[in-house]
């Protein structure tokens, strides 16, 4: 069996842990530089507040119903995952990180009531992180999505739904459209249609071979899924990113060089700092900037460049990155947005040099650990290199921005006797 915990409305949950006043209240939480909804709670939902909506467009709405409005937090979401996957490392030894806020669970050979289990680790997380979550259990990754799903929709479930016997499942397929089946996007949903495949029982019961010749052998495979025989392992260990990518919009548009080149360097600092973290070294390097599409005079530039040897020093990096930024910057233009690609990486663990070029030192070496360390312990930017900027007016916009609870010294919060 596998169990699949998804958090409840991940980001605007984070904000609710420390402000309980906020507790069965609308939230909504912004994308970057405020511009979308990204995240509602249940409370913001039932108001009939749309996801993706640009804020500007429904400001007065969400002011008029006092809905707590926030800007994005990735260093506190970042936080509250990774105390989430802590604690449910301690249902099970083998576990498979499906996103920031999802988690399957292999629970193979367990003893336990697994109804009882489910609310153990939902009761569990509530009282150690104070994150609300669904827990789905079945024998397959793609019944055990579909459990979850039920397990927050049903409110028999009250957030933990288990699918162990055949018949269980088969009730909830026949409820399901076929769009709500795990990898099941419109587009496919639009070729199965034309098989009269509507439904996720449609599916579950249809001809794996007919399927797979009308889209692929990953449809087939979910039909097995849907029927109680697991196709798809657990990933115990997430795969290496093939390329690394920062890229940002800027609060304010950029009018001098100066603005860019500092965007350019924390974006290649912020990309080193990923190579890092997977142990790998990156050769080659995009870099891009453009101006806003919506205005005249549009404005778009990009190149490809080598770094002298394969390395992960955030100062090669940025140097690199620097250069060719200041390559592509035209005068006369107001930047929009820029970015830095990390796009042939080598895994350092087996990586060969070069015998004529010694490549990155063991000094350098040392020095990235050193920083990585710091500010893993101080807090994210506690050590940067000045090229990335003091004041940074570029820097996206957080209006409406919470303390890093968990991750900054200076935002820890207070109890007061």
């Amino acid at each position: 069996m596998i169990a699949l915990v998804d958090c409840n409305s991940f980001y605007a949950s984070c904000h609710q842990i420390f402000r309980p006043d906020l507790r069965r209240k609308p939230v909504v939480v912004l994308s970057n530089n405020d511009g979308f909804i990204v995240a509602r709670s249940k409370e913001a939902k039932e108001l009939g507040i749309p996801d993706l909506e640009p804020f500007f467009k429904i400001e007065h709405m969400l002011r008029r119903n006092n809905v707590a409005i926030f800007s994005s937090n990735y260093p506190l979401y970042g936080d509250i995952s990774d105390r989430v996957m802590e604690t449910l490392q301690n249902f099970s030894p083998q576990i498979e990180v499906y996103s920031i806020d999802e988690m399957f669970l292999d629970l193979a050979g367990m003893q336990d009531d697994l109804k009882i289990l489910g609310e153990e680790i939902k009761s569990r997380l509530w009282e150690h992180v104070k994150i609300p979550v669904g827990v789905g259990i079945a024998p397959s990754k793609t019944l055990a999505k579909l459990a979850n799903h039920a397990a927050k929709k049903i409110t028999k479930c009250e957030g933990v739904c288990v699918l162990d016997e055949q018949h269980k499942w088969e009730w909830l397929l026949k409820r399901t459209p076929v769009t709500g089946v795990w990898g099941v996007a419109n587009r496919i949903a639009r070729r199965l249609d034309d098989l009269r495949i509507r439904s996720a029982w449609d599916l579950a019961t249809a001809n794996p071979k007919v399927v797979r010749r009308a889209s692929s052998v990953n449809l087939e495979r979910t039909i097995e899924e849907l029927n109680g025989r697991p196709c798809l392992a657990l990933d115990e260990v997430p795969p290496a990113k093939q390329q690394i990518y920062c890229t940002r919009s800027f609060g304010n548009k950029a009018t001098t060089a100066q603005p860019v080149l500092e965007a350019v360097s924390l974006y290649a600092t912020r990309a080193a700092e990923k190579l890092r973290k997977q142990h790998h070294l990156a050769l080659t390097m995009h870099v891009f900037m453009h101006t806003s599409p919506f205005e005249p005079n549009f404005h778009s530039s990009s190149t490809m460049a080598q770094l002298p040897y394969p390395t992960d020093d955030t100062r090669e990096i940025v140097c690199l990155a620097r250069a060719a930024a200041t390559n592509l910057y035209r005068t006369g233009h107001a930047y929009i947005k820029a970015g830095v690609g990390l796009i042939e990486l080598f895994d350092k663990k087996y990586h060969q040099y070069d015998l004529l070029q010694p490549g990155q030192s063991e000094k350098a070496d040392k020095l990235m650990v050193m920083v990585d360390e710091i500010n893993k312990k101080q807090g994210k930017g506690t050590i940067f290199l000045a090229a990335q900027g003091i004041s940074k007016p570029w820097y996206m916009r957080q209006n409406f921005k919470s303390p890093e609870y968990t991750t900054r010294w200076s935002d820890f919060p207070v109890v007061r006797s």
